[in-house]
């Protein structure tokens, strides 16, 4: 009797599954549509891929209200989301970090805690609380839009969650892409060395797509060490992650339905396991390079989901308060970075 129940409960599992997977079809092909042509686009156009992807999912945001795409689109914005960010962790090397030496490491650690810690100061000042200063703080310090999207998972949801993830993404996007293009003319003017510009680089612009474009205009060199400068702030987000994990835990007030947000969420786990097999060694370059460009594209269909899902008029009415406060945090991760070269170099 048993023979013949298990086939059936495999039969039924599988038939769910093919439903489930056809309901979500739809939203996700439409995802990953947005997200091809915001690669096109930012290929024949030089603009941030993700920055495109983001307002070419507003465009059509009416696809994340009503009709078939709905649930596909709420996975490709979570699941998809979170599984980028675990194959982002392939693109850390401790080996190749450790060749900067323990001054340079220790400055860009420093950065982004000294960033952190100066956006949750001032964030009253401009009329925020803690949960929108931790997200473009978060943001600013270690590696933009990603990093924003892993902070949001773990941060007690209300019905601003969502818009403030945006405008963050929005935000940081941005102003990477500005600081893409003056930093380096601002390193001309300061006359900084091929290392020393490197360092800055990759010490201050937030979106590793930016630093390498800032590095690689000025020289090879710059663009190598600017890299992995920006893989030590990279190399942060899991530990940023499970230190505002436990201080959420501990002694933030939880939301309605008082649930606890994840200690430390799977896709974080998966991020630092990845990370570790890396600088091990552990992981072929061949796979290596295909878990990075998958990284790559499963964010930009995750945030072109995101797009989807957006009120264009929620996000706007954030207010000029929210871009004052993110280009401040912006402009003291370089005023720290600069400094600390001055002074270690």
């Amino acid at each position: 009797m048993t023979d013949t129940i298990l086939p059936a409960r495999l039969k039924l599992t599988a038939e769910t599954l093919r439903a489930h997977m056809k309901d979500l079809f739809p939203g996700i092909a439409v995802a990953v549509i947005v997200a091809v042509t915001a690669q096109f686009l930012a290929e024949h156009y030089a603009t941030p891929a993700m920055l495109l992807a983001l307002l070419l999912g507003i465009a059509v945001s009416f696809l994340g209200e009503e009709g078939k795409t709905v649930p596909g689109i709420a996975f490709s914005a979570r699941a998809l989301l979170r599984l980028g960010i675990a194959f982002l962790g392939v693109r850390v090397s401790m080996g190749l970090m450790m060749g900067l030496g323990w001054e340079l490491i220790g400055l860009g650690v420093a950065g982004v805690i000294a960033t952190i810690g100066f956006g949750l100061l001032v964030a009253r000042f401009f009329g925020h609380k803690w949960r929108f200063a931790l997200l473009t703080a978060g943001s600013v310090a270690i590696c933009g839009a990603s990093a924003a999207m892993a902070l949001s998972a773990i941060l007690p949801r209300d019905e601003r969650s969502e818009e403030r993830l945006i405008f963050t993404v929005m935000g940081v996007t941005v102003l990477s892409t500005i600081a893409m293009i003056a930093y380096p003319v601002l390193m001309n003017f300061l006359e900084l060395n091929s290392n020393q510009a490197g360092v800055f680089l990759g010490g201050t612009i937030h979106d590793v797509a930016q630093v390498v474009g800032a590095g690689f205009s000025i020289s090879e060199q710059t663009g190598d060490t600017a890299t992995l400068v920006k893989l030590i702030r990279v190399a942060m987000l899991a530990p940023i992650v499970l230190v505002a994990s436990l201080l959420i835990r501990s002694f933030a007030s939880l939301p309605g339905d008082g649930a606890r947000p994840p200690l430390l969420p799977g896709f974080v786990v998966a991020f630092l396991a990845l990370a570790v097999l890396n600088s091990a060694g552990l992981i072929p370059a061949a796979i290596t390079d295909f878990l990075s460009q998958t990284s790559r594209w499963l964010l930009l269909t995750a945030i072109a989901a995101v797009g989807m899902k957006t009120n264009l008029k929620q996000v706007l009415a954030v207010g000029g308060a929210a871009i004052a406060l993110i280009i401040v945090e912006t402009l003291f991760i370089a005023g720290f970075i600069l400094a600390g070269i001055m002074v270690l170099t």
